[in-house]
């Protein structure tokens, strides 16, 4: 999708699931909007619904194009052994 344009219309589909969104959970949605859609709603050009809309529109494409890379480096990382074991700091007494 091209967010970048500002020419971008939310599908029916977010529109609506953005109508449902309680008080707080639009809130901490538009916290997380950044100027592209916040400058088109301050802007009159749209809707603090339609802005929402496509926020989450953006978000759920950033987050299939995350799990995406992540399979791809799970998928890199196979039979490899990952050591987690926290790095220990020793003070040494001068």
């Amino acid at each position: 999708m091209d967010y970048a344009m500002g020419s971008k219309s939310p599908s029916e589909e977010y529109v609506e699931r953005a109508k449902r969104l309680s008080n707080d959970e639009s809130e901490r949605l538009l916290s997380r909007m950044r100027g592209r859609f916040s400058r088109r709603m301050e802007n009159n050009n749209l809707s603090t619904t339609k802005a929402l809309a496509l926020q989450l529109e953006y978000e759920d494409e950033g987050l299939a194009e995350w799990r995406e890379r992540m399979a791809e480096l799970k998928k890199s990382h196979e039979g490899v052994e990952v050591n987690n074991t926290p790095d220990r700091i020793i003070a040494v007494d001068q």
